[in-house]
């Protein structure tokens, strides 16, 4: 008999495996969706991205308020978080993303599409974000947040509520219909989003996805002898994590992370080469190789700082709605907006 923990990982590389499809055939990527929206004038993306949000908070609330997940033992959850290394964090990989052309989960759809340059975004972010874990940059990024980490008595938006002396259930409730119900009343106000199935199709399944998530790590994986940990879809620390595991298998263990990141490569490639869809691509000078790593460098300096990436917090982490989740986003939304427009803004390249 399977135990809890393989049965997390087949669920692991079930989920990477579908998003890994879903990503290629929709072209979900939070850095898309901006550039559609404040460049190109396309708005669709942006309610993809929306929509996912919110089927990710309404399904994950939903599982919690049940008592099928504990979201308190999720990383997003903590009784003392660090504002502005949350927020700097956002702000660095918001602004890598637009450098390399996506963010990592991005970058693992495209490479399985053929995409070469994909290869470098995804082992230049494994690098940077294993230094920042646990190697030449964690010291400094330790003493950021110990310096200026604060406990806080609410963490959370129905924490929050909470103290205003409304009841547990009734403040989550409140706060996942508020948050989901505006998300999808943006989404579905836009008439060409409307007019898109295979965009809304997309934005219900990745939501489900993060729900999905959530089941396998703290609902299969509950186990009092060997607990695993409770996550769902996020891909910086899990990019990182499978390098290693490819370089040291026989020093590590599969997780669910390990597993996501196979399973969406996988999945891609399957998609592409089933849709004709599979392609070489390169990089067209050593300046745009040059850019994106240097994007690649930053996603994964700064999302280990923000605690995730445009998936990691944008999704995952607003599917609990802590209030960090909030803080991060909003920090990679910003940072995308920069690399989009402005001063610091990014430039487009030459031909070759």
């Amino acid at each position: 008999m399977e135990s809890p923990a393989q049965f997390v990982i087949l669920a692991g590389l079930v989920i990477g495996l579908t998003y890994g499809a879903v990503g290629l055939l929709s072209g979900f990527c939070l850095m898309s969706s901006m550039r559609g929206w404040l460049a190109e004038g396309d708005g669709r993306l942006v309610r993809t991205y929306a929509l996912a949000i919110a089927v990710a908070i309404a399904a994950s609330q939903f599982l919690a308020g049940n008592g099928m997940v504990d979201l308190g033992k999720t990383i997003y959850l903590q009784p003392s978080f660090s504002v502005p290394v949350l927020f700097l964090g956002g702000l660095l990989f918001g602004y890598g993303m637009v450098l390399s052309n996506g963010c990592g989960s991005r970058a693992l759809v495209l490479l399985g599409r053929g995409n070469l340059r994909s290869f470098v975004v995804v082992i230049v972010l494994a690098i940077a974000a294993q230094m920042t874990l646990k190697g030449l940059i964690a010291p400094a990024r330790i003493a950021l947040v110990q310096a200026s980490q604060t406990t806080v008595n609410a963490n959370s938006l129905p924490s929050l509520l909470a103290t205003l002396g409304l009841g547990d259930a009734l403040s989550r409730a409140l706060a996942a219909a508020a948050i989901a119900v505006a998300l999808v009343l943006f989404a579905f106000a836009h008439p060409a989003f409307r007019r898109s199935p295979g965009q809304i199709a997309a934005g219900i399944s990745i939501g489900l996805l993060v729900a999905a998530g959530w089941y396998a790590t703290g609902y299969l994986g509950a186990d009092d002898f060997n607990p695993v940990p409770v996550t769902s879809l996020t891909f910086i620390a899990p990019i990182a994590d499978a390098l290693q595991y490819a370089m040291l298998s026989t020093g590590l263990s599969l997780n669910f992370g390990i597993a996501t990141v196979a399973g969406v490569f996988a999945g891609s490639l399957i998609t592409a080469l089933a849709t004709g869809r599979f392609k070489l691509e390169g990089y067209s000078s050593p300046r745009h190789m040059l850019r994106s790593g240097s994007g690649a460098a930053l996603m994964g300096i700064g999302g280990v700082m923000a605690f995730g990436c445009s998936i990691g917090q944008g999704l995952t982490g607003m599917s609990t709605l802590a209030l960090g989740s909030f803080v991060a986003l909003a920090g990679i939304l910003l940072g995308t907006t920069a690399g989009l427009r402005g001063v610091l803004r990014v430039q487009p390249l030459a031909a070759a």
